[in-house]
């Protein structure tokens, strides 16, 4: 059978999944009758919370003659090492663009890795049928992006199709007969070209470990494409790092191919296709599995560096080991360092004081989801605010700078300006209309200085404005960014919060908890109306005369307390505070809890 591997790449939220979807609907991957949930491919419960992709995902369709291994990917920057390994074994993209947005930062990102290796895309304009769709432009924009981003003749002479994923039909032809997806299956089969390394099948087998899984009845799975030569069950191989030191020598238990949404075991794998091998303990991600007779290793993609990194630690809070059942260091440790074997874009060191890690990464979705993940495992934690990673270079200090776009109403246009290149040390680079009423701001902007915007940005365009954002370069220290203006309110008590008593402290500022809140002492339980910091008593209760019994007065009526997601609370927290992360609550204290403590090391800071 013919071979094509490809892979699907955009911006977040373009459609990549959704048309992934309709592709194994049409190609017959599924029964007629049989039960598919929408984004079948975005298996695990926060992708499908978030509506996003976090893991790469493969599958396969088989169109005519031709096995088609299709491997979507996600569209945030902050998993691109995702899209990094899985670019490194198709041999062609499916570049999906937004009719209506245009290529976006992360379309610049994923695009740039894939012209680099080599691969001629195909651009499909989704969301044509949008009422705000501008085909032609998009297009345009995208021959403009790939002549900037060094593509060369043959990769701008790509094919276009327009297309609508939830709709299922792709053509050629704006006006075509949009009944279904055969104009892109036959494309792929004759545009991707069929994989170099099927021509060596009767060499000795090499294989990339691409990325890592799971399987609770086989063991640990690595999936990659064959390099070279044949594989089956029962064979003896090795892994290999990437220096050709020799990890271990294992038995090959099981070869597993994709085959719509299943992992189907097979006799024999051979070079070219994309398959999941069982039965090693100690190969992982970017290492080779070779042959016995084969001494060198294969060449791993780079990745890029993490740009940020967060303090993980044990959860010492009064509150401790109420909710979560891994509470341990040592537990702790065990998880963050296997999610560093699967995910090359972490890196896991022990901190100075023994019982927390720093974990460096791509951004602050990245932990967010990380954390999130550990949590709903039954982890308690305590979170640092995340500290961008700094370079030297010949004595010069380099800081990340990332390129943001921002889409946003033309009212509100000036304030967002104001913030980024004012307070938060950004350059704007363009400027430009981008639909009726909106604008288009592109600016290059300091990695420090975009910790903690995103809920400030929404405040200021009333929740219409839309940030993307991604890595674009390293560049001189730009000098000292203001942190949050706003002090905090501290509680000075152990106890449950009572209802008057918030209700007497709501001129002081907003508050985070409601009544009857578990609280104690060195907990955060509102934001200060004043800059400077605030020790409040939120359990003293009405006293009661008798004159007049308590329910005389009228019930006291408490405003609705903010509530801060996960990334929220971690970008909003100080460099002296902590977030309190369980499997049941999100809390906010300060590092020290005891006032004393606290006061001396503010002392020794500044």
């Amino acid at each position: 059978m013919k071979l094509r591997n490809i892979a699907i790449i955009a911006h977040v939220d373009h459609g990549k999944t959704t048309l992934v979807d309709e592709l194994l609907k049409q190609s017959g991957a599924f029964r007629a009758n049989q039960n598919v949930a929408e984004r079948a491919m975005d298996s695990n419960d926060l992708e499908r919370e978030r509506g996003i992709t976090i893991l790469a995902k493969a599958t396969s369709v088989e169109w005519g003659d031709t096995r088609i291994n299709i491997v979507d990917t996600p569209g945030h920057a902050d998993f691109g090492g995702e899209v990094e390994r899985i670019l490194s074994m198709v041999d062609g993209v499916v570049l999906l663009v937004d009719a209506a947005e245009g290529p976006m930062p992360q379309t610049k990102f994923v695009t740039a890795k894939a012209l680099a290796l080599g691969l001629n895309p195909i651009v499909v304009l989704n969301k044509v049928d949008k009422p705000d769709a501008e085909p032609d432009r998009a297009l345009d924009e995208c021959f403009d992006l790939f002549a900037n981003l060094g593509a060369t003749d043959d990769q701008l002479d790509f094919p276009s199709m327009y297309a609508s994923g939830r709709s299922g039909w792709a053509d050629l032809e704006l006006d075509g007969p949009r009944k279904n997806l055969d104009a892109m299956f036959d494309l792929i089969v004759k545009h991707v070209p069929a994989p170099a390394q099927q021509a060596r099948v009767d060499e000795p087998f090499r294989m990339l470990a691409t990325t890592l899984g799971h399987d609770p009845f086989i063991g640990r799975l690595l999936t990659g494409r064959v390099e070279s030569g044949r594989v089956k069950a029962g064979e003896t191989i090795k892994g290999l790092s990437r220096d050709g030191t020799v990890i271990e020598n294992f038995r090959v238990s099981k070869v597993l191919a994709f085959r719509g949404l299943e992992r189907t075991a097979i006799d024999v794998a051979e070079a070219g296709d994309i398959v999941s091998i069982a039965g090693m303990a100690k190969t992982t991600v970017a290492d080779s599995i070779v042959a016995p007779d084969v001494t060198d290793a294969l060449e791993a993609q780079p990745i890029d560096p993490p740009t940020i990194t967060v303090t993980f630690g044990i959860n010492d809070s009064p509150l401790a080991g109420r909710d979560g059942k891994k509470v341990q260091s040592r537990v702790i440790r065990e998880r963050l360092m296997k999610e560093a074997e699967t995910n090359v874009a972490i890196r896991v060191t022990d901190a100075p004081s023994g019982d927390a890690f720093e974990v460096a990464g791509r951004g602050e979705l990245q932990m967010g989801v990380l954390i999130e993940n550990m949590r709903r495992e039954g982890f308690e934690l305590s979170i640092s605010r995340p500290q961008v990673l700094f370079r030297d270079v010949n004595g010069q200090k380099l800081e990340p700078i990332e390129e943001v776009t921002i889409d946003v109403d033309d009212e509100y246009s000036g304030s967002v300006i104001e913030k980024i290149t004012g307070v938060r040390r950004g350059v704007l680079t363009e400027m430009k209309p981008s639909g009726v009423g909106k604008t288009r701001i592109i600016a290059h902007v300091p990695s420090r200085g975009l910790i903690g915007y995103q809920g400030e940005f929404m405040t200021d365009t009333r929740g219409t404005g839309v940030l993307n954002r991604v890595f674009h370069d390293w560049a001189p220290y730009k000098g000292t960014i203001p942190g949050r203006r706003a002090g905090v309110l501290i509680s000075m008590e152990n106890g449950q919060s009572v209802a008057f008593a918030l209700w007497n402290l709501e001129e002081r500022g907003r508050m985070f908890i409601g009544a009857q809140a578990d609280i104690y002492r060195g907990m955060i339980i509102g934001q200060h109306s004043r800059e400077n910091d605030l020790e409040v008593n939120p359990l003293k209760g009405k006293k009661l005369t008798n004159v007049r019994a308590s329910g005389t007065d009228e019930a006291v009526r408490l405003t609705t307390p903010i509530t801060l997601s996960l990334e929220e609370a971690i970008a909003y927290i100080d460099n002296d505070e902590l977030v309190e992360v369980t499997p049941k609550a999100i809390r906010l204290r300060k590092r020290h809890l005891d006032p004393h403590v606290r006061k001396r090391a503010a002392k020794i800071a500044s």
